[in-house]
């Protein structure tokens, strides 16, 4: 392959990966034509890419990125899948493929510039919460205790709220209430 045309692959593929800082590496030899083609266009419904990328050209566009630590696991016949939301929606999508597809290799996965290497990688990162999932959870986190504190606040004045509101009826049927 010349120089020029190894060059032009090379922007392509910075072009089509963009400002994405996290992917993930499968393995889709021995797939079928159609399976393959059923996968990508699941895939594609969920907004996540898939790209087929040559090992040293990949290497060469993305070295001093944090698609770098790929470089580790494109071994062989690779593709990239990136998008959605975050790697994390994606791992998860393809770890379900998994389970549909088994001929599909996970070989690893970058979030942060951290490699989660081969099938367990892979797996440990589609456990890992959403950004929007990880919000949830420190939101919950923060207001947790605010919320135990108010009902602990709360909790005596609603008893005493209660005592008052049986005494009051109590008066208005005209019972009369025992000393304590």
């Amino acid at each position: 392959m010349s120089k020029p045309v190894k060059e032009m692959m090379i922007r392509e593929y910075q072009e089509m990966l963009g400002d994405h800082e996290d992917a993930l590496v499968i393995g889709m030899r021995g797939v079928a034509a159609v399976d393959n083609n059923a996968i990508r266009s699941g895939l594609a419904k969920k907004e996540i890419k898939v790209t087929v990328v040559r090992n040293k050209l990949f290497g060469k566009a993305f070295g001093e990125t944090g698609l770098a630590p790929l470089s580790e696991v494109l071994v062989g016949a690779n593709a990239l899948a990136y998008g959605a939301e975050s790697v994390v929606e994606v791992a998860r999508e393809i770890v379900e493929i998994v389970k549909k597809f088994p001929d599909v290799e996970l070989k690893g996965a970058v979030l942060g510039g951290v490699l989660f290497e081969g099938e367990a990688g892979v797996k440990a990162l589609s456990k890992y919460p959403t950004r929007d999932e990880a919000i949830a959870q420190d939101v919950a986190l923060i207001l947790g205790p605010g919320a135990k504190l108010v009902a602990s606040v709360k909790g005596p004045g609603a008893n005493l709220a209660g005592i008052l509101k049986a005494i009051e009826e109590k008066l208005e049927k005209g019972e009369a209430i025992a000393k304590v």
